[in-house]
């Protein structure tokens, strides 16, 4: 190859942006998914499971998030804060929430609302917010 191929080619190389997996908006696998895995009725009540992953690279001391609960018919139910407690890096946790006196063929969407406490290193931080991705296992709808 001659020298002017080569300049050429290194010139093109250095115009192209990389971008790491870790780096990219769309990879769920690099920030916080939080999955709608289950409903189940348990005693007239409806139980959700969730499925957390953490793959930001932070611990996740604790986490709570608004959570509203809308029926079939689109009224909403219930805003409750829902306490995630720790999301170890790394990790896979399940955490599971009842909602009372509620069939859960009657849930119609769930809504997280946002964070109300994500700490990270002690401190508040938006990690919880910023990071956080949906996946659904389930026939209800589930969305931020």
């Amino acid at each position: 190859m001659t020298s002017f191929r080569l300049a050429k080619l290194a010139i093109l190389c250095l115009g192209i942006p990389t971008m790491s997996p870790a780096q990219s908006a769309e990879d769920p696998s690099a920030g916080l998914l939080m999955e709608l895995n289950n409903l189940q009725q348990v005693d007239g009540n409806c139980r959700l499971s969730f499925l957390l992953q953490n793959q930001t690279g932070a611990e996740i001391e604790a986490a709570n998030f608004e959570t509203v609960i809308f029926n079939a018919e689109g009224n909403v139910v219930s805003l409750t804060l829902y306490n995630f407690r720790d999301i170890p890096a790394g990790r896979l946790r399940v955490r599971q929430f009842t909602i009372a006196d509620m069939s859960c063929g009657n849930v119609g969407r769930i809504l997280i609302n946002g964070s109300n406490t994500c700490t990270v290193e002690g401190a508040e931080s938006d990690l919880c917010d910023a990071a956080l991705t949906l996946n659904n296992r389930t026939d209800v709808e589930f969305l931020r």
